[in-house]
């Protein structure tokens, strides 16, 4: 497991993902070259301090960045707890207001894996007819919409939207080296067409989002908002998804109340 690994040799993974040579991170850091060296070797053990500086000139996650801190005999700094702690109270408060606030329209709370946390009642959009083994929890919602199962059924563009989440993904999984989401990666690839998907246009600034719901054919665009001053693993890891009526059509199966919740 990565924590059972030495800290030398993570930072050293850490450095070669992120493309630096230890001459790079050492200016980087204000360190000298052969410091950054004898960390990654082994030859010294960081203290705390320069785990963590080492660290943000990386740009490691702040789950990560515990994980370096255990591996070198010190105690995480970073806190980590669920989204229901009380002490995240109102946290969960403002997304929860986020989401209503949004309505009629669909918008989602999801966690770094893409698992579902807190949603509006308008989800109903996307959760709809789908196979109910798919909505077990945690239910994913890149798998739920890429799925043969899932609501990737009803999308009028699955290609689009495949050429867009995938590669989306596979940055994720670059940027984060997150094993489970390189399992989910390999999972939706094996659901399309053979070979990796053909890249979105770079003058794409939004992906449309066409799906068949109830005889009506919606166009959403969506955007992710992330808490980038977040000093809590769990809030920086969290992103709220919003979906905007993209058209005329779909504005108005909303605003009429046609979308609301069957249920």
């Amino acid at each position: 497991m990565m924590q059972d690994r030495p800290v030398g040799e993570l930072l050293r993974e850490w450095r070669h993902r992120r493309g630096l040579t230890q001459l790079d991170l050492a200016i980087q850091a204000e360190v000298s070259a052969r410091h950054v060296s004898f960390v990654e070797t082994g030859r010294t053990i960081p203290s705390s301090a320069m785990v963590l500086r080492l660290a943000e000139h990386l740009g490691v996650p702040l789950r990560e960045r515990n994980r370096l801190l255990v591996a070198a005999g010190h105690a995480p700094v970073v806190r980590e707890r669920p989204l229901d702690d009380p002490q995240l109270a109102s946290a969960r408060e403002v997304l929860e207001q986020i989401l209503r606030g949004h309505q009629p329209y669909p918008a989602l709370v999801v966690d770094r894996r893409w698992n579902l946390l807190l949603a509006n009642t308008a989800i109903d959009v996307f959760l709809e007819d789908v196979d109910a083994s798919l909505l077990r929890p945690p239910v994913n919602m890149m798998r739920l919409g890429l799925h043969p199962g899932g609501f990737a059924s009803r999308l009028c563009n699955l290609g689009q939207v495949r050429a867009y989440l995938l590669p989306r993904l596979a940055r994720q999984v670059a940027h984060t080296g997150d094993a489970e989401l390189s399992a989910l990666y390999e999972e939706l690839l094996s659901y399309g067409p053979e070979g990796d998907p053909a890249p979105p246009d770079p003058a794409d600034i939004a992906l449309p989002i066409r799906i068949r719901h109830r005889g009506a054919e919606l166009c959403f665009i969506n955007t992710v908002t992330t808490f980038g001053a977040a000093f809590d693993v769990t809030l920086e890891e969290i992103a709220v998804e919003a979906y905007f009526p993209a058209d005329d059509d779909t504005t108005r199966f909303f605003r009429t109340g046609a979308g609301r919740p069957s249920g």
